[in-house]
């Protein structure tokens, strides 16, 4: 299970657990209200800081990504490269063949 499931997991049980405790405690309408709000802003406040730390983590991966399809793409156009010269030097070579003339196999 990925850290964030269980960093929003324990933020949902928390907010649950306070709730609960809030609507049962003996306060007034307004007190209970406010610390519902009180409750409420922090939830959304560490919902936001996760938010955050996922898109730093996202473009991290996303830069090592390119970099690593950057690498693969260098090594596919070096071995293209190569493989494109040695057919070009096998043609050349195969030319000079043929353009000899073949000996005689008489005896």
């Amino acid at each position: 299970m990925g850290k964030g499931k269980i960093a929003f997991g324990a933020v949902v049980g928390a907010v649950a657990g306070f709730v609960t405790g809030v609507l049962v405690a003996p306060k007034s309408g307004k007190e209970t209200r406010n610390d519902i709000k009180d409750v409420t802003s922090k939830a959304k406040n560490d919902v936001n800081e996760n938010i955050e730390k996922a898109k730093v983590v996202a473009k991290e991966k996303t830069a090592e990504v390119k970099e690593k399809a950057s690498e693969i793409i260098d090594d596919v156009s070096d071995q293209a490269s190569e493989l494109k010269a040695r057919t070009e030097q096998a043609v050349e070579g195969a030319k000079k063949g043929f353009s000899k003339k073949p000996k005689s196999t008489k005896k």
